[in-house]
């Protein structure tokens, strides 16, 4: 009887996200009949599975009667469908790291693939039998309706964007509160990303705004509830981002329009590339936990310079976890013109990337192309991670 009445208690202080929790399991069966009615949907569907028979896919969908049925069985399988289309390889380290009985945990992740990051991450959760996560999402990203559908079928919650100032205060203590709901009394981790928006140049760097929106949902000091959410680091490093040459494009053209924003086309194509195209091998690095370092720093910081020093625990923990790959050395030593990884990689290494370098450079059509400031900021993309690794070893 005491667990039937707290299931309803959950359930009852559950409807205060309804604009932005993922559907209960009472609402899976629905929502499947919403997407399976969707042309749209399935003419996405065909990108990843393009043999796949319509009717005998609609009723392997209908099996699922459970968010966990949706996850474990068709989600598990278009990522790793995914994965082995666009991949190299794809695997995780740092399992030994996460806290002893697995408790509930929000991983905060650097932030490369607008979908894939949460995505790969889950899978290889699922694989080392943790279990999958809650996901942020950006509310900018549901372009159509079936995506809305979809990503709330994968257990994501919305996050809400680009609202006047008192809405998007309101917006962000209700996140809060969600991610601190889901941790605590639903007893389910979640991912989200260490910024807002991908990091295009890879300087990650975790955003104060991130910790400031976890700290509402709590009813302590800053620290301590930073600490009730769990916050393992996670790094996860891209052999290749195919959307490199899209990002360096954005960022010319913000360069030269100050004004200039994205298009939902744009936003579509960029998951489009992301998901399709060649990413070569995929780590993914659990970082140690922070809540030890957390009960270490002092508590008569103040506001912002508390908040620093937590983004710089969970920043350094992504720094230590990079997995590198040739071309990283490659494009540290072509932009800063020296040799100083000469021995990491060899000609044919160097001779590949600059050929793939000035492919993802002529696939960039814009007006006035500045190749030398393009070129400069791909490097960049691959030179960041490693400058940062290493300036957490000196």
């Amino acid at each position: 009887m005491e667990k039937q009445q707290k299931t309803m208690d959950i359930k009852a202080r559950l409807s205060q996200f309804d604009d932005i929790r993922p559907f209960c399991n009472d609402e899976v069966e629905e929502a499947i009949e919403k997407l399976l009615s969707d042309e749209e949907f399935f003419r996405a569907l065909r990108y990843i599975k393009p043999n796949e028979d319509r009717e005998k896919f609609s009723a392997f969908m209908r099996t699922c009667k459970t968010k966990e049925d949706f996850k474990h069985i068709l989600s598990y399988d278009a990522v790793m469908t995914i994965a082995r289309q666009s991949a190299f390889s794809l695997d995780i380290s740092g399992r030994s790291r996460l806290p002893k009985g697995n408790p509930p945990c929000t991983f905060i992740s650097n932030h490369r693939d607008i979908i894939l990051d949460a995505a790969f991450l889950n899978v290889m959760l699922y694989d080392v039998g943790y279990g999958m996560t809650q996901i942020a999402i950006g509310n900018n990203l549901l372009i159509w309706p079936w995506i809305y559908t979809l990503m709330r079928l994968n257990n994501s919650f919305i996050v809400h964007r680009g609202l006047p100032i008192r809405k998007q205060l309101e917006a962000s203590t209700l996140l809060s509160q969600y991610i601190h709901f889901s941790i605590k009394e639903l007893k389910e981790s979640v991912w989200i990303a260490q910024r807002e928006g991908r990091c295009k140049d890879s300087d990650d760097r975790t955003q104060l705004g991130v910790l400031k929106m976890l700290n509402m949902g709590g009813e302590g000091d800053i620290i301590s509830n930073i600490t009730a959410v769990n916050i393992v680091p996670v790094a996860i490093s891209y052999e290749i981002d195919p959307c490199d040459y899209l990002k360096a494009k954005e960022y010319q053209q913000k360069r030269d329009n100050p004004d200039f924003v994205k298009s939902e086309r744009d936003d579509l194509f960029n998951m489009e590339t992301g998901i399709l195209n060649d990413k070569g091998r995929i780590h993914i690095t659990l970082g140690s936990p922070i809540n030890e370092s957390l009960a270490a720093l002092p508590r008569d910081m103040g506001r912002t310079e508390t908040y620093t020093a937590i983004a710089n625990l969970i920043d350094r923990e992504i720094y230590k976890h990079y997995r590198f790959y040739p071309r990283n050395y490659v494009a540290y030593d072509l932009l800063t013109g020296t040799k100083r990884f000469a021995e990491m990689y060899s000609l044919k290494d160097k001779q590949q990337f600059e050929t793939y370098l000035q492919a993802q450079l002529d696939k960039i059509l814009i007006p006035n192309k500045d190749e030398a400031f393009l070129r400069m900021k791909i490097l960049e993309m691959y030179t960041n991670p490693l400058k940062n690794h290493w300036d957490t070893k000196e």
